[in-house]
């Protein structure tokens, strides 16, 4: 079964540098950047609890009991579906454009509503914990809003002890950004 949420375009992996931003259709919501270990780590762990507690529900219906069953299999589903939504966090964007995916929330920003989006030297959580320690964000700042917070950051579950990951993404932002934001964009032969 594919999932496109885990991949990002393999044409930005290969750096392709005659092209500014390599995907042929523009208009799809993709994450320019690949979900890293500790995201995808993290929902496989959870993933795994859920296939305990499915054979856990598998159990009580074997000794009788069809309740815990469904109290088991429901909990099961809400694991399942965190663990879906933990691989979906992240930037997004298409020609449309920029979405802020959260674990609660998605919040989108039309590109006409787009100010800057640029990267900038301050604390940031730790793997989105409390606990902040200086490092790189990619901000955006919105026309008539309140700043959103950064969109990624070099200590979070994407790109903790990948800097290059994180510079080829932040690149890959502030390029759509350039591209649709600010009105110069260029026509695709």
């Amino acid at each position: 079964m594919p999932l496109p949420f885990l991949t990002a375009d393999r044409t930005f992996d290969e750096g392709a540098d005659d092209v500014a931003l390599p995907y042929e259709n523009r208009d799809v919501w993709r994450r320019p950047y690949r979900p890293g270990p500790w995201r995808v780590g993290s929902a496989a762990v959870l993933l795994l609890l859920a296939a305990f507690v499915l054979l856990a529900a598998t159990a009580t219906v074997l000794a009788g009991g069809t309740g815990g069953a469904v109290v088991c299999a429901l909990l099961a589903l809400v694991i399942i579906v965190c663990a879906l939504r933990l691989l979906r966090v992240g930037a997004w964007v298409s020609s449309r454009g920029l979405r802020r995916v959260g674990f609660l929330q998605t919040r989108t920003y039309p590109w006409n509503q787009v100010v800057s989006v640029r990267t900038i030297q301050q604390p940031v959580r730790l793997l989105g914990l409390p606990r902040t320690v200086q490092g790189q964000a990619v901000v955006l700042t919105p026309k008539r809003q309140s700043a959103p917070g950064a969109l990624i950051s070099d200590h979070s579950a994407d790109f903790l002890s990948r800097p290059e990951g994180f510079e080829r993404a932040a690149d890959s932002l502030e390029v759509w950004a350039d591209e649709y934001a600010t009105g110069r964009r260029e026509t695709v032969a």
